[in-house]
């Protein structure tokens, strides 16, 4: 219910900021604005983005935790695309998340509700497959077999693998 509220939401308020904006300030600037924080916003992302790949990249190298830092790298990409989705409150809410404490704040947050039941890190032995010929004697050969009656009718015509 709270996803469609915001799909209900965030359109609306954009369309408000756009009319307040536009009305104080004409349109040909606001829609620069919108164009100069699209750009902005990219490098900014860009810089912030090859920063989490460098420290997540530090944490597998030093065999860390690397939650934080794929939640970082997360919420960057989220904030480039609220910053490339025109309007004023999706660039503020972007323009905050590429804030290291904001992130932060926003991990710790969603930490305390996340529970983690199991982390580990390094290769996993994997799991022989189980073999139930393994189970068996050695010289025993599984097969099927046919009983054939002891007298042969010599009008048989033979199955083809021996001479008669």
């Amino acid at each position: 219910m709270w996803l469609f509220l915001a799909f209900l939401a965030v359109p609306l308020i954009e369309i408000a900021l756009f009319i307040q904006v536009g009305g104080l300030i004409g349109l040909w600037p606001t829609l620069g604005i919108v164009i100069l924080t699209a750009i902005l916003g990219t490098f900014l992302v860009k810089q912030q983005g090859r920063m989490a790949l460098n420290d997540l990249r530090r944490s597998f190298s030093e065999l860390n935790d690397p939650t934080e830092q794929l939640a970082s790298g997360a919420m960057i990409l989220f904030s480039g695309a609220l910053l490339l989705t025109p309007g004023f409150f999706t660039d503020a809410v972007g323009f905050a998340l590429l804030a290291p404490p904001v992130r932060k704040a926003v991990y710790q947050y969603i930490r305390k509700r996340v529970t983690v039941t199991r982390f580990q890190m390094g290769p996993t032995p994997q799991p022989k497959p189980h073999d139930p010929r393994q189970d068996r004697p050695s010289d025993v050969i599984e097969g099927e077999f046919t009983e054939v009656p002891p007298g042969k009718n010599p009008n048989h015509p033979g199955s083809g693998w021996t001479r008669h």
